[in-house]
């Protein structure tokens, strides 16, 4: 069957079409994307503004149409952290459900983090052991790890690339008592939830998902995605840590200009990096392995298993 995953992100709203089959992975046929940064479009009591729920109802309703063109028999659409914090959720989810039929399924953090590490494990195997997953978004980092396809432990954090660049990181370039400052703000909130994980045994092999991590592995080396989802991608903390001085001394423009950096992305990609490099020392991670499947991956899997239940 042809199936729908509508990812409602604090970046981008994401429709990817994948041609599935019972015990076969999902194989991409069409991918949409459209740049609404919901995490910008908050008011000062931490609502979604009138013109960004306008927006957010017609980009859905855009991308439904998409759907419906590719014939797409099962659309399963989802928001995260923009729309789950969101003071006015409930009415911006009733607005999008009034005007496109559209009834989006709010994850919960968690939920992310599971999921994106219920991927991870499909994509990689059995045989990389246990796995330790970081993932950083627009609005929210998702720590995973486990031996099996349920995680030990998996938590998410507000630390998402979009969220602290808008809240911390204001200049272009940014000023470096506000880096520092993020910096520290970021080491923290990691550190509260080593200890979740430190109660299991360390990981054999740790992977990083989201575009954060592809672009930064693409500026350390990494072959471009061009050259298709099973080349050997890594990223290493060094590496990581020779392209942050760089990056923090440019402006997002000049960041645009660099190998693998979107445009929409590069006002926010130092902020990324930070999140990386605080997330990789304080857990002990020397190199990461880029995962092509994440999240909308995750859903998409989690479906497919509940039809071969059903």
């Amino acid at each position: 069957m042809r199936l729908g995953v509508l990812d409602v992100g604090s970046n981008t709203v994401h429709l990817l079409v994948v041609d599935a089959h019972s015990g076969a992975r999902p194989l991409p046929a069409y991918s949409h994307k459209e740049q609404l940064r919901l995490a910008e479009l908050l008011d000062g009591d931490g609502a979604i503004s009138p013109e960004g729920v306008d927006r957010l109802a017609a980009t859905v309703a855009g991308a439904l149409e998409v759907a419906e063109d590719q014939g797409v028999e099962d659309l399963l659409p989802f928001a995260t952290s923009a729309v789950r914090e969101a003071a006015n959720a409930e009415h911006v989810l009733a607005r999008v459900a009034e005007e496109t039929g559209v009834k989006l399924e709010v994850l919960t953090g968690e939920d992310e983090a599971r999921l994106t590490f219920l991927a991870a494990r499909r994509w990689f195997g059995w045989s990389v052991g246990r796995l330790l997953l970081l993932d950083i978004g627009g609005g929210s980092l998702e720590i995973a790890s486990g031996q099996d396809e349920e995680p030990d432990a998996a938590v998410s954090l507000p630390l998402g690339a979009g969220r602290l660049t808008g809240g911390w990181l204001p200049g272009d370039p940014p000023d470096a008592a506000d880096q520092r400052a993020l910096r520290r703000h970021v080491r923290a909130e990691i550190a509260r939830v080593v200890g979740e994980f430190s109660r299991f045994n360390g990981p054999d092999h740790v992977v990083g998902t989201s575009k954060t991590f592809k672009q930064l592995a693409r500026l350390s080396g990494a072959a471009r995605s061009a050259e298709g989802p099973y080349v050997d991608r890594r990223l290493s903390l060094a590496g990581l840590r020779e392209e942050l001085p760089r990056l923090a001394a440019m402006t997002s423009a000049e960041r645009a200009e660099l190998p693998g950096v979107s445009e929409g992305r590069a006002r926010q990609l130092l902020a990324g990096a930070l999140v990386a490099e605080g997330a990789m020392d304080l857990f002990h991670v020397e190199e990461v392995e880029i995962c092509p499947w994440a999240l909308r991956e995750g859903v998409i899997l989690r479906r497919l298993d509940h039809l071969r239940g059903s």
